[in-house]
């Protein structure tokens, strides 16, 4: 981590943490207030292998407000569609997050097999803009993106969506509201313990 952040600073770079994750129609179950005597239910149909995955990046830079981009992918349970994010689909993610930051990229991630391809490690050699590190085996402790998905997660408890359509919409709602929350991501970089990082 130390050596990203000198990386960054001598760039003045961009320091990306990126993670992935996934929301189906099962709601996750949540404590809640009700009306004494009535036990409140949530009906769900939770039908099929529908799935909205996400691939987020939380984004720093000393001088710039903190930033969160992110893409979705919905998966209806169809034979041969994708059910998650592959390699052509982070470094399409990663062209749109240069784009819109305008700078180069230390992109910070785990060891997910698709982080760390052959395919993927010519899609980052390919981008001079961009380098990569990657996180120490089994610290998601260390991810801020990782406090971003348990944030969305808990604000989609006891939501009763019934469409793949529907979840879509939701995810990308709540996670809109999150990128008007600046501050929000530097409190969940501060709560991994690492300092931000310095001009």
């Amino acid at each position: 981590m130390a050596g990203a952040k000198r990386v960054a600073r001598r760039l003045s770079a961009w320091i990306c943490f990126a993670d992935e994750c996934g929301q189906t129609l099962r709601a996750r179950k949540a404590t809640t207030w009700a009306p004494r005597g009535g036990t409140p239910v949530v009906s769900v149909t939770a039908a099929g292998n529908v799935r909205v995955s996400v691939a987020g990046l939380v984004c720093y830079r000393p001088g710039d407000r903190s930033r969160l981009i992110y893409r979705t992918m919905l998966h209806r349970g169809r034979k041969g569609e994708p059910k998650g994010f592959r390699e052509n689909d982070l470094a399409r993610m990663l062209d749109a997050a240069h784009q819109q930051l305008h700078g180069p990229i230390i992109l910070i991630w785990d060891g997910l097999n698709t982080h760390r391809s052959a395919r993927m490690r010519t899609l980052i050699a390919a981008r001079p803009w961009l380098r990569a590190y990657r996180l120490p085996g089994y610290a998601p402790e260390l991810n801020p993106t990782e406090k971003v998905w348990s944030a969305l997660k808990r604000s989609l408890a006891n939501l009763a969506t019934r469409t793949a359509t529907a979840l879509e919409h939701t995810v990308k709602n709540r996670l809109k509201r999150m990128q008007y929350r600046h501050g929000l991501f530097d409190s969940y970089l501060t709560a991994t313990g690492l300092s931000p990082p310095k001009p």
